[in-house]
């Protein structure tokens, strides 16, 4: 697969499965949410939409403005490809994820390691996702690790495993500890040893160049993904080298044990 063009082809003619004009998204809805975490000095406000099909749900961050809330209205009940084919980018994305999970759920993949998130906190549950993703990272110290989508833990959870953040984010300027970011990815994708980049990539159009990048220049990817937790698996082995997928509902929005999904290219192929 060389990037979510050919894929959206793909699912459109049947190739990965049943045929999206023969299904429904039953329900699209839109989450705007807000969070700052105990000690930190940013908070970060996210906005989702989401669609059900079947017994899944697919799901895609936005950045403010891209989607009105009224798309539910409008889009529950379309049929899935009408979705794929005309909708905003983030519902495009959004059903592309739903119509993967429904076809391969990710607890039922193999390959698939589930790691449980304790129950507790917002910042227990944080530092335990964000250490799963870095756990994903098999990096030498010192290794400048580029991360694309900054989350304070994420960035503690890389140096903790000895390797030296270089930071993209199209909203934060600086972390908690006053690390510069820069909103050039080009920046990062050109010098990094190794890059971790969220699902967010695939909402706003960058996850292709991110890979094609990580392709040339042979060094790994690691995606972590709430948006296009299916989408991006469909990319291990070819530029995506790990992937953690944190299917609906996400941790932030639960207080009890929940789970998500580390894959490895290895393990998948």
């Amino acid at each position: 697969m060389n990037d979510t063009d050919e894929l959206l082809a793909g699912v459109l003619a049947g190739d990965l499965g049943p045929r999206p004009a023969d299904l429904m998204a039953t329900s699209v809805f839109w989450l705007h949410h807000g969070t700052r975490l105990a000690g930190g000095n940013t908070t970060y406000l996210n906005q989702y939409v989401l669609v059900r099909q079947g017994g899944s749900f697919g799901a895609c961050a936005f950045e403010a403005g891209e989607v009105d809330a009224a798309i539910c209205r409008d889009a529950s009940g379309a049929p899935l490809d009408t979705l794929l084919r005309e909708a905003p980018r983030p519902l495009r994305i959004a059903a592309l994820d739903a119509y993967l999970s429904a076809v391969r759920p990710h607890r039922e993949a193999a390959g698939a390691e589930p790691v449980t998130l304790p129950a507790g906190t917002p910042e227990t549950r944080a530092l335990a996702r964000d250490a799963a993703i870095a756990g994903l990272l098999d990096i030498e110290a010192g290794a400048k690790v580029g991360l694309i989508g900054v989350v304070n833990p994420l960035v503690a959870a890389i140096r903790e495993r000895g390797g030296d953040p270089l930071l993209c984010d199209f909203n934060l300027r600086t972390t908690q500890w006053g690390d510069p970011v820069t909103d050039d990815m080009h920046e990062v994708l050109d010098t990094a040893d190794a890059v971790v980049a969220t699902g967010m990539t695939l909402s706003n159009g960058s996850f292709d160049t991110v890979l094609a990048r990580c392709r040339e220049r042979e060094v790994p990817l690691v995606v972590y993904a709430q948006t296009g937790s299916a989408v991006a698996r469909a990319f291990l082995g070819a530029g995506v080298t790990a992937l953690s997928a944190e299917p609906f509902p996400f941790s932030q929005f639960s207080a009890d044990a929940t789970t998500l999904y580390r894959y490895r290219a290895v393990a998948a192929a």
